[in-house]
């Protein structure tokens, strides 16, 4: 185990996305929680760098742009920080470009826990192995012991979102995520489906709140027009935000995206619905109350299944 002093220094590098991000929590509490003592530092994405702050396990967040190598004042700030004394740098995100800086960056005789070839600590073969077990795996060749934290340092504290339409403490609601990735519209829920969906929990009492970014505006519109009622709460909250709102829900469905993630790691009752691209064994989401459903196409997946799903999940049946 590393203790606090000249060397227990630990940089841990995970850039994103927003699933991958929540999928590695485990394995950032776990190090601390090995490595009590010791000043661990996060590299990450500038998008996640609000998010990283907030996190109780670390005392340094350093932001990369990820700009080519061959921007040299980019690339020099970066390789100055890999010049640091590290005892132990944690390559949870196992990239090309990690692969990269451990070629032209690192110190020689750093010790280095990835899959960058020549690397001091290599990674076990992961096939089949859950991205999120993955990371604790990282994180305990460092020292770290497992851990499987809350979310209250996320999800309590601030009001659910600054956007007036939200809700009153105690208000029974739902949240359905329509959108993903637009490079890969066949992971996209038919939303003729999320609608059937959201008028179904509207007949039992919910409120329906519609979440997304910009990119997920035309996914967002196709629900709302088959589900009037629905609220519409698209490109409105931060993540912060996202995290309380997705925290106090009774309810969260969606595709195969950041948000789902983020849902079933808060705990509450989540649903994600998948296609043939999302293998469920490695990339399935955990949480407390989480689970899936796979269609081949997506398509076959019913809003009768996913309800049914919901009611397996603690809905009580629609009288």
């Amino acid at each position: 185990m590393l203790q606090n002093g000249n060397n227990g220094r630990i940089l841990v590098i995970k850039h994103g996305a927003l699933g991958d991000i929540v999928q590695a929590i485990d394995g950032f509490a776990s190090l601390r929680a090995g490595n009590p003592l010791a000043h661990i530092a996060l590299m990450t994405s500038p998008g996640f760098l609000s998010l990283a702050k907030m996190m109780p396990w670390f005392d340094e967040v350093i932001v990369d742009p990820r700009a080519g190598l061959f921007n040299l004042a980019a690339a020099w700030r970066i390789r100055r920080y890999f010049r640091q004394d590290w005892s132990v740098i944690v390559d949870m995100q196992c990239s090309s470009r990690t692969q990269k800086y451990f070629a032209h960056f690192v110190r020689p005789g750093t010790r280095w826990i990835g899959t960058a070839s020549g690397c001091s600590d290599p990674l076990p073969d992961f096939t089949g192995v859950n991205n999120r077990d993955r990371m604790v795996t990282s994180a305990q060749m460092a020292g770290g012991i497992v851990q499987s934290p809350d979310m209250s340092w996320l999800v309590t504290g601030a009001a659910q979102t600054d956007h007036p339409t939200v809700f009153t403490v105690g208000k029974k609601y739902a949240v359905l995520i329509p959108g993903c990735s637009l490079a890969k519209p066949q992971k996209r829920w038919p939303a003729e489906r999320f609608a059937a969906v959201g008028n179904d929990l509207v007949s039992r009492g919910f409120d329906v709140v519609l979440v997304g970014t910009a990119d997920d505006r035309d996914a967002v519109n196709a629900v709302l027009a088959a589900s009037p009622d629905a609220i519409d709460l698209c490109g409105k909250t931060n993540l912060a935000g996202l995290a309380r709102l997705l925290g106090g829900a009774a309810f969260v469905i969606g595709n195969d995206t950041g948000p789902m993630f983020l849902a079933a790691r808060t705990g509450v009752p989540s649903l994600m619905v998948m296609g043939p691209d999302t293998d469920p064994t490695m990339s399935a989401p955990k949480g407390a109350a989480a689970s899936w459903l796979q269609g081949t196409p997506i398509s076959e997946i019913s809003a009768a299944a996913a309800i049914g799903a919901l009611e397996s999940l603690g809905l009580k049946p629609n009288a």
